[in-house]
C-alpha cells in the first residue's frame, strides 16, 4: 500500500488584507516543487491549496482520509512567507493539531519553522525541517516508512523532539545542480481562481517561476533561512524547458521570476534570452535585482530582449550613509546609472525603500523622498526596517523586540523596535511619500502633455489631469506626518 502525503503550506490570502485587495496571488511554488519530488519517489500525494480558502478549518475533510504525513510545506521562494507573518503561523500551528488529532505524522518546511523550530515542535510538528527540503523531505519520510530501526539524529537539516528537548541535527548542504530537480506538480493546483484574480485586478494573467537559489550579497537587515548565501542557477535551457510545459497548461501572459537576484551568472540572461526568441513564446515577465548588477548595457539589452519589462531594484534608500549602514554594497550612483539604463532599453525601474533603519534621520529620509522624485521609478514598494532572525540588524535591536517580532500582516508596517521618530510616523510616512510620488508622476505627465499636446492620448491626459487630486492630497499627509513627528 502506497504511503500517503497530504501536502499544504500556510499562506491564506484572505488573512493578508492588503494583499486580498489586491488580488494579484501567486501559487506556492516551493510547495509544488516539492510535491513534484514525493510523486517521483511513488507517494501518493494529494494536495491541498490554502491561498483562498476560508481558515485551518477548510483541511479538516482532507484530514479526515487519515494520510501517513501532513506536511506544511511553505513557498520560500515568495517575499510574504519569509515575512514570517503572525497570522499564517497560527494558523500553521492549528493545523499541525488538527493532523496529530487524525493520528498523522507532521512534517514543517519553512521560514519562519526554521527560525523558530522549538515553537513548531511545541505545537504538533513531529519534525521541522531546517533550510532548503528538497531532499529532506523524501530522505525522512523514507527512513520514516521503511521498518528500520533508525535515530533522527543522523538525518542532516531536521529538528525534532528527544525526551521533551528540540534536538537540531547538522545542517544539509545546498543543492548545486538544480537541473536535476524535477519541474513543479502544477497540474495539482485549481489555476482558475488565480487566472481570474489575475484577469479582474490587472487585465493579464501572470505565474511565478525560481531560475536560481540564495544570494550571495550580504545585505545585514536580508534574513535566507532556506537557501542561504549561497547562489547557485538552473541552466536557461531548463527555464525554458518548463516555461513551455507551463504555457502549454495554462497560456500565461506574463512571469514573476521570483529570484532574490536574477541572472547573476555570467552570460545566463543573453542565453536565455536567445532561447526566448527562439521558443516563440509571447509573454512579459519582472525580475528583482540590484543596482550594481543592472550597469553594462548589453546586459540590459539582453533582459529587454528576453521579455523583462519591469526590474525591481533593492534601491532601499537615498542615503549613501544608510546604505553603507546596510551593508548593502551599492552606491546612489549607481541607482541612478542603473534607472537610466532600464529606462534607455524600455524596461521600467521600480524601486523597493525601506525607512526606519536605526539611527535614520530627518536629512536621510529627505534624500530618500528626493531619489524618488527625481528618477521616477515605475513602481516603489515602501517597507519599514523588518527584523528578521539570523540577520546582524536582528541581533542589534532584539533586546528593544520584546513581545511582538512579527507583523500580523503585510501591511501593519509596525516599527518594531526604538528609532528617531515614533511608529506612528512611520505608518504616516509611507502614505505621504505614496502620495507625493504620485503628484510628481502626475506633474512629469502635466509636462509631457504640454510639449507634445498632439501626441497625447487619454492616458496621458488622465495621468496629467491627476495633479488636480495628488497636489491637495499630498499637502494633507504633509501636515499629518508633521504631527505624527512629534506624537
Amino acid at each position: 500500500m502506497a504511503v500517503s502525503v497530504l501536502l499544504t503550506h500556510s499562506y491564506f490570502l484572505r488573512f493578508d488584507k492588503k494583499q486580498w485587495q489586491i488580488s494579484q496571488p501567486y501559487a506556492p511554488l516551493a510547495t509544488l516543487y516539492a510535491a513534484a519530488i514525493l510523486r517521483n519517489q511513488a507517494y501518493e500525494v494529494t494536495f491541498f491549496d490554502t491561498m483562498f480558502a476560508h481558515g485551518p478549518m477548510d483541511i479538516e475533510s482532507q484530514l479526515q482520509t487519515k494520510p501517513n504525513f501532513f506536511v506544511i510545506y511553505d513557498d520560500g521562494f515568495n517575499y510574504l512567507t519569509k515575512m514570517c507573518l503572525t497570522n499564517m503561523r497560527e494558523a500553521a500551528f492549528e493545523m499541525c493539531k488538527m493532523a496529530k488529532a487524525q493520528g498523522c505524522t507532521v512534517i514543517v518546511s519553512s521560514s519562519d519553522a526554521t527560525d523558530r523550530y522549538k515553537e513548531y515542535l511545541n505545537e504538533g510538528a513531529d519534525y521541522v525541517l531546517i533550510g532548503e527540503a528538497d531532499d529532506t523531505l523524501p530522505e525522512l519520510i523514507g527512513t520514516l516508512t521503511s521498518g528500520d530501526t533508525f535515530e533522527a539524529g543522523e538525518i542532516p537539516g531536521i529538528s525534532y523532539l528527544k525526551n521533551g528537548t528540540a534536538i537540531k541535527t547538522v545542517p544539509r548542504r545546498v543543492i548545486k545542480d538544480l537541473d536535476r530537480l524535477p519541474f513543479a506538480a502544477w497540474d495539482l493546483i485549481d489555476i482558475a481562481p488565480y487566472r481570474n484574480a489575475w484577469l479582474k485586478s490587472k487585465g493579464y494573467f501572470s505565474m511565478n517561476m525560481s531560475t536560481t537559489r540564495g544570494c550571495p550579497f550580504k545585505c545585514n537587515w536580508c534574513a535566507k533561512p532556506i537557501y542561504g548565501n549561497r547562489y547557485n542557477s538552473r541552466s536557461p535551457e531548463h527555464v525554458m524547458e518548463e516555461l513551455k510545459q507551463m504555457h502549454q497548461l495554462f497560456r500565461f501572459d506574463h512571469i514573476w521570476f521570483c529570484d532574490d537576484i536574477f541572472g547573476l551568472k555570467p552570460g545566463w540572461v543573453q542565453a536565455f534570452a536567445g532561447l526566448v526568441q527562439q521558443s516563440g513564446l509571447d509573454f512579459k515577465f519582472k525580475i528583482q535585482s540590484r543596482a550594481d548588477l543592472l550597469l553594462d548595457d548589453a546586459e540590459v539589452e539582453a533582459l529587454a530582449l528576453a521579455g523583462c519589462e519591469n526590474a525591481w531594484i533593492g534601491a532601499e534608500s537615498g542615503s549613501q550613509r544608510i546604505l553603507d549602514a546596510m551593508d548593502k554594497g551599492t552606491t546612489i550612483a549607481q541607482i541612478h546609472t542603473a534607472t537610466a539604463l532600464l529606462k534607455k532599453h524600455g524596461i521600467h525601474p521600480s524601486f523597493f525603500i525601506q525607512f526606519g533603519y536605526p539611527s535614520e534621520t530627518k536629512e536621510d529620509i529627505a534624500q530618500t523622498v528626493q531619489m524618488i522624485n527625481n528618477l521616477l521609478p515605475y513602481e516603489i514598494g515602501i517597507s519599514v526596517s523588518y527584523p528578521l532572525p539570523g540577520t546582524v540588524f536582528f541581533n542589534r535591536v532584539k533586546e528593544e523586540l520584546k513581545d511582538k517580532t512579527n507583523w500580523t500582516d503585510s501591511n501593519e508596517m509596525a516599527l518594531m523596535f526604538q528609532n528617531t521618530y515614533p511608529p506612528v510616523f512611520y505608518k504616516q510616512l509611507h502614505k505621504y511619500v505614496h502620495q507625493n510620488y504620485h503628484r510628481h508622476l502626475a506633474r512629469a505627465g502635466l509636462l509631457q502633455l504640454l510639449k507634445a499636446p498632439l501626441q497625447a492620448n487619454i492616458n496621458t491626459v488622465k495621468k496629467a489631469l491627476s495633479i488636480i487630486y495628488y497636489t491637495p492630497a499630498t499637502w494633507v499627509q504633509q501636515a499629518k506626518l508633521n504631527r505624527a513627528e512629534t506624537a
